[in-house]
C-alpha cells in the first residue's frame, strides 16, 4: 500500500524533530525514526485505527504525538501530525 504523507504533515514532523534535538542531541532523529516507523505501520494496519471526524487516528507509540490519515484508494495519505500536548482546540480547526 502506497503511503503519501502531505506537506502540513511534514512540517509539523520537522517542527517536532527540532524541539526534541533542542532537549537532547541525537533526540531528534530518534523521534523521526519513531514516527516514520508508525507511518510505515500504516501499510499493514490502515484503517483499523479510531476515526475522528473524516480522518482515522493512530497514536505514537513513544512520543506524545498522533497521525492524522485517510485512506483514499491510491492508499494512505497522512495529513496532520500534531503534538497532543496542544490544546484540543488548536488542533481539530487544522483538521478542518
Amino acid at each position: 500500500m502506497n503511503i503519501r504523507i502531505l506537506p502540513s504533515a511534514v512540517k509539523e514532523l520537522a517542527r517536532g524533530s527540532r524541539f526534541f534535538e533542542r532537549k537532547g542531541e541525537g533526540l531528534g532523529h530518534y523521534f523521526l525514526d519513531s514516527l516514520y516507523s508508525d507511518i510505515d505501520s500504516l501499510a499493514l494496519y490502515a484503517g483499523i485505527h479510531l476515526k475522528v471526524g473524516k480522518y482515522h487516528r493512530l497514536l505514537s507509540k513513544r512520543f506524545p504525538y498522533a497521525i492524522y490519515y485517510r485512506v483514499a484508494d491510491a492508499g494512505v495519505e497522512v495529513w496532520r501530525v500534531p503534538d497532543c500536548r496542544r490544546d484540543p482546540r488548536k488542533i481539530r480547526p487544522a483538521l478542518r
